[in-house]
């Protein structure tokens, strides 16, 4: 299968042009280095031509909620339509986690919720692999919830997993048929302060992780729901320890 992965060189997306590549599939990384933006609408038709399926695993450069919805209205339609006219039969996009479960959604994720929304009206079959939030980035959002010293996070539960697996989880989506919106999550359920404290004291990091109900997630209202898998989901066998462990290692 001839396969283009959009943002075939981020964190994801070089693992998935990997893994296809390893299972013998013509597996092409694209990006603006290469000479394709999707969001300006250049290099799609050449880039597609004789395609079977497309991945997409691209990000805004700005995160702000305007520019995150103009960025991937953009894209996911540019996408789209060159994909129908090049006869693709299979979009494969990367989502998130409860993003379907909150159209209110501010910042980042009113960009996602835009993009489901139109990969689903729109006129290619496709597989929306929505992933829990990475192991990648708990230490992230330790920093981003540091307040004089203290580490102030929700104590909603989240259901992380590893990057590796998100983009098997990519890889496999694209070589298979479509199949609508799937969820993959982590083996554990745990409040985000757990998961947190956890990943500084594996990196010998001192900081308080204080559980505060009022602290949110990134400028959202969570629950126990908003940021796990709700129903069928598949699960990675990959725990939080094995994960610090390899990444000591």
């Amino acid at each position: 299968m001839k396969i283009v992965v959009l943002g075939g060189t981020g964190l994801i997306g070089r693992q998935v042009v990997a893994l296809l590549r390893e299972r013998g599939h013509e597996a092409m990384a694209a990006s603006p280095s290469t000479g394709v933006d999707a969001a300006a609408g250049v290099g799609l038709d050449e880039a597609f031509a004789g395609a079977d399926a497309i991945v997409d695993v691209t990000n805004p450069r700005d995160f702000a909620e305007e520019a995150s919805i103009a960025f991937f209205t953009a894209s996911t339609r540019n996408q789209l339509a060159a994909e129908a006219r090049a006869g693709v039969g299979h979009h494969v996009a990367l989502g998130i986690v409860g993003v379907d479960r909150d159209p209110d959604a501010r910042g980042y994720l009113a960009g996602k919720v835009v993009q489901e929304r139109i990969i689903q009206e729109g006129p290619v079959p496709f597989t929306i692999v929505r992933a829990t939030q990475f192991f990648e980035f708990l230490a992230d959002i330790a920093d981003a919830s540091t307040v004089d010293g203290r580490v102030r996070v929700a104590p909603s539960a989240m259901q992380p997993i590893a990057a590796a697996a998100v983009a098997r989880a990519v890889a496999d989506a694209a070589t298979a048929a479509p199949a609508g919106a799937i969820e993959i999550a982590g083996p554990e359920r745990a409040p985000i302060s757990t998961l947190v404290t956890r990943v500084l004291a594996a990196a010998g990091d001192g900081r308080e992780v204080v559980s505060d109900p009022s602290a949110g997630y990134f400028g959202r209202i969570v629950d126990d729901t908003s940021l796990v898998p709700v129903g069928d989901a598949v699960i990675d066998s990959e725990t939080l320890e094995e994960w610090l462990a390899a990444s000591v290692d």
